[in-house]
This record gives structure tokens, C-alpha cells and sequence, in this order.
């Protein structure tokens, strides 16, 4: 067990999350789940948490009732190694949410992740000085991230 670990509110759709999240990535494995009881404020006997690992990292998902929603001061980043990942996950994960900018999403839980090339800070550095501020505020006017564009705006293409 990793010693710090997520736990993500959702609403009463956790199992459903968990089901999707699955769906979006290759490396996932489900845990252990926990049901509520008789007595309990939720319906006896559907999900009060669930624990998931995916691509080896582990996170809980609770069923807490509307209480709370995510927002962007927390996000997941998702370092995928070329262009074709970036494409495949910002395709799966936005499903339904919400493009932002910079490689930011929303998926239809509200959960923001970041998209990014896993050497996206090579990438902002450019060849030099200048180079990285193009490659910045090229990114800037991103909303999936665009490899080739980042190369060929810092001087690295």
C-alpha cells in the first residue's frame, strides 16, 4: 500500500467512475469495495467506497452524497510518451466533460487532468531563452497539447 493515497468524492456514481476509469486505462485493477449497511444515510448494499489502482497507483472512491465537487486546484497529470497517447487519453478522458487549455480536461465526473507529453518541460525550455518563450505561449493557446507545434515554436524541430 502506497502511504499517501487520493480518495475522491463522488456523489452516489463511484462504481461508475471506477467502470470508467477502467475503460481510459490499459493498467487498472479494482480493490477492495465496501458496502453501506442497514442504518447508514446511503441505500444498503450500494458502494460506499471503492479502492482502484491504475497504472500503479492506488486511489479510493467514495460514494459521499452531493456535498462536495471536484475543482481544478487538484488534478491528475497523465505524462504519455508521443502524440498518439496524448490523443488516445485526451479523446477517452474528456468524453463527456470538458476541454480547458495547457493539456487541462475535465472528465464527466469533474475530475481535472492534465494531458502532457512526459517530457513536457524539455519541451518549454526550447533551444534557448526565446525559444522557450515561444514554446510557452504557444502552449498557451492549446487545448490538447500538440507536440510538433511545441518542437517547431521553441526551435527544437
Amino acid at each position: 500500500m502506497q502511504k499517501i493515497q487520493p480518495f475522491l468524492w463522488f456523489d452516489d456514481n463511484a462504481e461508475e467512475a471506477v467502470a470508467f476509469y477502467f475503460s481510459v486505462f490499459k493498467n487498472a485493477k479494482a480493490g477492495a469495495m465496501t458496502r453501506w449497511g442497514e442504518g447508514g444515510p446511503g441505500k444498503p448494499g450500494s458502494v460506499l467506497t471503492a479502492s482502484f489502482t491504475l497504472e500503479g497507483m492506488e486511489f479510493i472512491a467514495l460514494n459521499g452524497g452531493p456535498h462536495f465537487k471536484f475543482n481544478e486546484s487538484i488534478s491528475f497529470v497523465v505524462n504519455c510518451k508521443d502524440q498518439a497517447e496524448i490523443d488516445e487519453m485526451w479523446e477517452k478522458l474528456s468524453a463527456g466533460g470538458g476541454e480547458v487549455q495547457c493539456g487541462w480536461l475535465k472528465d464527466k465526473f469533474g475530475l481535472s487532468w492534465q494531458v502532457v507529453p512526459a517530457n513536457m518541460a524539455e519541451l518549454l525550455q526550447g533551444k534557448d531563452a526565446e525559444g522557450g518563450q515561444r514554446a510557452m505561449q504557444a502552449m498557451m493557446q492549446m487545448k490538447k497539447i500538440d507536440i510538433d507545434t511545441l518542437k517547431r515554436a521553441g526551435g527544437l524541430a
